[in-house]
């Protein structure tokens, strides 16, 4: 069964197309080095919830977006393996990759699939 990064983060509305630019890149980084997937997802329906929620979790202010994304791996392995390579890649250390969203508040893990339907 597969290996999957999850990631919830804020983004501030204006910069939004600088994220996706971004993500675009990344997504391709992460791809040439041998993810199966990638996908970067905005929130459309996520409701501030009282106690828990979206918002809450990486305390998005209303000039922010929820940011919803996942890779897929073959294996633990191969995750640990591609992540070294991705976070040595000089195209995501430039300047053009800093303060688009801050990155203390991003929520994210490794988690092994037990079922895919």
């Amino acid at each position: 069964m597969s290996y999957v990064d999850g990631f919830v983060l804020a983004v501030p509305k204006q910069n939004i197309e600088a994220y996706k630019k971004l993500a675009a890149m990344a997504g391709e980084v992460w791809k040439e080095y041998g993810a199966r997937e990638y996908a970067e997802c905005i929130a459309e329906d996520v409701p501030y919830g009282e106690l828990t929620s979206f918002p809450r979790a990486v305390q998005a202010t209303d000039d922010e977006v929820v940011v919803f994304s996942w890779i897929i791996y073959e294996s633990r392995q191969q995750r640990d393996d591609i992540l070294a390579k991705v976070m040595a890649d000089p195209r995501l250390q430039g300047e053009e990759c800093k303060g688009i969203f801050d990155g203390k508040r991003m929520i994210y893990g490794g988690f092994e699939a037990f079922l895919r339907l």
